[in-house]
């Protein structure tokens, strides 16, 4: 047995620390920052497991969360683990769960990305469950997300709920020492009972299950180990508190300790936003004239308190908007107690632009569409091709799986006007593909959308670290598995034209695109799908059996920029000394596709290495 001891870690392994020990037998997600981690990291410690373990990569949120639903059913404990706008992908069975229940412990661990760093919204999943009516906990720092995770799972399994809890980005990929000890918590053996009323709960049962559902909240608002946490003051700020949540809660204890004052002021830390016992609230109301509440990223505790004297985020008094960084609690702080206010920090220096790698596969995609259709519209989806909007290759981004009836969307309007219509070439990852797209293509087959669908296919997951994706035949451990190939899944939804390509043969995959868009305009025309096929750069797998070029740069230079502000290559730049581009021989990885973006032919290929 493994002894305790303390290890630095990051809240995402601490998390997945917590996961083992407390005896988790099915793990399922769908890789998003600020979450991947934790399913990485139970995959790499899986042999530590307190119990016999499953660990899988879903093809989406919703699949995650329905795959450890079943598995509590029987009596094991099971977490789905996703980001805040994965939550909406499973916001189906999530909402319906809140009424019918679970069994074993189930825990759904929603990444929160407040500012936001690397998601479409910077929402709030503590405001998703007080609409879902689904209690949910907020770590204020990694060792306390871990040591939520054994609890959580008895409050589970006393009420038969499901629980979430809602580590955020800080917490996320924040270190702390954490205490590290051996699982303790024995797997269940699986058993399912059949109950019609309750697992396929008609309108008739829904009322009973309703009420069961609010009884039990009454009582979940008020388990001992829930409570908000108070720290007293002196008495010398009578009648003034402060509640605070997650890591806002961690800056305020650190920023009171460097100005002083510390014990000066009751201060409270919620760690379940909701459901708040009401007594709480009850006691707040009455015996406190001033209330300060610092919570991310939308006041739900403030809502649940309705406190004539507190302010927060409704009242203007903190930011509605972007993380509560250290920064800011002090402004706010130092305002709610008239304190100095600190001195504003310097503006943050705005970087360079993130850009696709050098050789990236993605690059040389975009660069031929954009050429090729000039005039064209293009839809594209969420992942690291999100940045072909560099290249002027990508025009909208909504969420996953959007862009093909999006696309869909576009042709539709261009055909009530008549006459022609301009290209239009959506963009889609292999891995959003499986995720979001085949019910979206499938509806503009059915619906006669005349659009190209380029699916960048470039074996891996890449935004969020490689992940396998399905037709690369590799389950979540690294297992293999059945391989499910992308091309006749495509023609399974009734597609006609279909062409896989290399993105490096540039001319190649031009003509194919002038060849689907005849397609989509002849008499029978319909969706054309192209697989943009080529490993991403950063595969170790790609890396070893890539053949490389010797790139340079000739005299016939004429330094207009093209290979630089359309092409973009980090390894290409303009030189005002030399008044030409030049290759940084240590980022090129010599693909070569940069020779099609010289008008003058300045780029060339040296030799083969």
């Amino acid at each position: 047995m493994r002894e305790t001891s303390t290890q630095l870690m990051m809240g995402n392994e601490a998390i997945a620390g917590g996961l083992l020990e407390a005896g988790c037998q099915l793990a399922a997600a769908y890789p998003g920052t600020p979450s991947t981690e934790i399913l990485q990291s139970i995959i790499n410690h899986r042999d530590q497991a307190a119990a016999p373990l499953h660990v899988e990569w879903s093809v989406n949120e919703k699949v995650a969360f329905e795959v450890a639903l079943a598995a509590s059913y029987t009596g094991k404990r099971t977490v789905a683990i996703m980001k805040q706008v994965g939550l909406n992908v499973a916001a189906d069975p999530f909402m319906r769960t809140a009424y019918l229940g679970t069994v074993g412990g189930m825990v759904t661990i929603v990444a929160d990305d407040p500012g936001p760093h690397s998601s479409q919204t910077e929402q709030d999943t503590r405001l998703f469950c007080l609409q879902a009516r689904v209690p949910v906990l907020d770590p204020s720092s990694p060792a306390e997300a871990k040591a939520m995770i054994g609890p959580a799972y008895a409050l589970s399994e006393k009420y038969r709920r499901n629980i979430v809890l809602r580590p955020t980005t800080r917490v996320c990929h924040s270190r702390q020492s954490v205490a590290v000890g051996a699982g303790t918590v024995a797997g269940h053996p699986s058993r399912f009972e059949p109950d019609p009323g309750r697992w396929c709960a008609t309108p008739a049962f829904l009322p009973a299950l309703h009420a069961g559902l609010n009884a039990d909240l009454e009582a979940i608002a008020r388990e001992p180990e829930w409570q908000p946490r108070l720290t007293p003051g002196d008495g010398s700020r009578a009648g003034m508190a402060i509640v605070a949540a997650g890591i806002a809660y961690a800056h305020l204890v650190d920023l009171l300790a460097d100005l002083g004052l510390a014990g000066t002021i009751d201060l409270y830390q919620v760690v379940m936003p909701y459901p708040l016992n009401p007594d709480f609230l009850a006691h707040l109301r009455s015996d406190y004239q001033r209330v300060l509440i610092l919570e991310e990223t939308y006041p739900v505790i403030e809502l649940q308190l309705a406190h004539p004297g507190a302010v927060g985020k409704q009242t203007g008094a903190v930011p509605r908007v972007g993380e509560l960084s250290p920064d800011t609690v002090q402004t706010v702080v130092s305002e709610f107690l008239g304190l100095p206010q600190p001195q504003a920090p310097p503006p943050t220096p705005r970087g360079q632009r993130p850009s696709l790698c050098p050789g990236c596969p993605h690059r040389a995609a975009f660069y031929t569409i954009k050429q090729t259709f000039p005039d064209g519209i293009f839809p594209s989806d969420i992942g690291c091709y999100t940045l072909g909007m560099n290249l002027g290759a990508v025009h909208t981004v909504h969420c996953m799986g959007a862009c093909i009836s999006q696309g869909a969307g576009f042709f539709q309007a261009y055909r009530l006007d008549g006459g022609d219509f301009p290209t239009i070439v959506v963009t889609i990852g292999d891995s959003t593909f499986f995720h979001a797209g085949i019910p979206a293509l499938i509806n503009a087959v059915l619906q006669q959308a005349r659009i190209i669908v380029v699916i960048l296919d470039n074996a891996t997951t890449a935004m969020t670290g490689g992940q396998p994706v399905p037709h690369l035949g590799i389950a979540a451990g690294g297992q293999l598995t059945k391989a499910i190939a992308i091309e006749p899944l495509v023609r399974a939804a009734g597609v006609e034209f279909l062409q896989v390509c290399d993105p490096y043969e540039g001319a190649t995959f031009a003509e194919v695109l002038r060849q689907a868009d005849r397609h989509i305009r002849s008499a029978e025309g319909s969706v054309a799908v192209i697989i943009s096929r080529r490993p991403c750069v950063m595969d170790p797998v790609a890396k070893k059996n890539r053949v490389s070029l010797t790139m340079s740069i000739n005299d016939d230079c004429a330094g207009c920029g093209i290979c630089v502000s359309e092409f973009e290559c980090p390894a290409l730049s303009l030189s005002e000394e030399l008044g030409m581009a030049v290759i940084d021989q240590d980022r090129c990885i010599g693909c070569g596709t940069c020779v099609d973006a010289c008008p003058t032919q300045a780029i060339e290929i040296e030799e083969e290495r």
